[in-house]
């Protein structure tokens, strides 16, 4: 079986994210991180600092990483706080850590280089009034992809056809390609992947039992609640 948490990077969602990999006990905890970013949020887990790969990173990563920090300490997080949780209690658990992203760095670059140069000043503007709206900006948007994700994803792909191409849909295909790999070993799993990943992962997954907790039950109390109680049973959802 796989259960897949559909998370948002800047929420504060590490203990939803723990309970479900502690009452799942899962043979293997899957994370949406290369192996890169995986050893950065280890070594900054024991206060290390890795300056060397902050330096080099190139100047769109370094823009969205700042972002993301901004915003996840406006939420009381550090980026990254669900995959530290889910690492941690995988580990508690007994179970295998397996990264399953390709080279962030390396597509943030890539997509950069093909952007044309309209869809590249959409995407400034988009960050300028992103950073201006705070808190209120990622909760808006939240709400519109949970109420129509469909429409909201044609909408992004329209306006920016690159990124989604780069960010969403060639990673879905790697990170799914992932995960089928892993099922030849592990018998039940705990994938933990950005929300907007989910559905499209999930259909290129051969698995033919999958459980989806998404970022809407994470946020919600009344839906948490109905998510620890089917966690506790272990009931199957596709």
């Amino acid at each position: 079986m796989i259960t897949i948490i559909g998370t948002g990077h800047v929420f504060n969602l590490a203990e939803p994210v723990a309970f479900i990999v502690q009452h799942t006990w899962p043979d293997a905890v899957l994370i949406e991180l290369d192996m890169g970013r995986y050893n950065y949020l280890m070594n900054a887990q024991e206060g290390k600092e890795d300056e060397a790969s902050v330096k080099k990173a190139s100047a769109i990563y370094k823009q969205t990483s700042k972002y993301q920090a901004k915003m996840s300490k406006q939420y009381g997080n550090q980026v990254g706080g669900e995959f530290l949780a889910a690492v941690n209690m995988g580990k508690l658990r007994g179970a295998d850590i397996v990264p399953i992203d390709t080279n962030a760095q390396e597509v943030m670059d890539e997509m950069w280089e093909e952007m044309s140069m309209s869809e590249k000043m959409r995407y400034k503007l988009s960050g300028i009034r992103d950073s201006f709206g705070g808190k209120r900006k990622v909760e808006e948007t939240q709400a519109r992809f949970a109420m129509d994700e469909e429409r909201y994803m044609e909408d992004m792909r329209r306006r920016y056809p690159t990124l989604v191409r780069k960010l969403i849909d060639e990673r879905n295909v790697y990170m799914a390609e992932q995960i089928n790999k892993a099922s030849e070993k592990y018998s039940n799993m705990v994938v933990v992947v950005g929300d907007g990943h989910v559905e499209g992962i999930c259909a290129l997954l051969k698995d033919p039992v999958i459980r989806k907790i998404r970022l809407a039950d994470l946020l919600d109390k009344e839906r948490m609640d109905s998510v620890r109680n089917m966690v506790y049973k272990g009931d199957e959802t596709r």
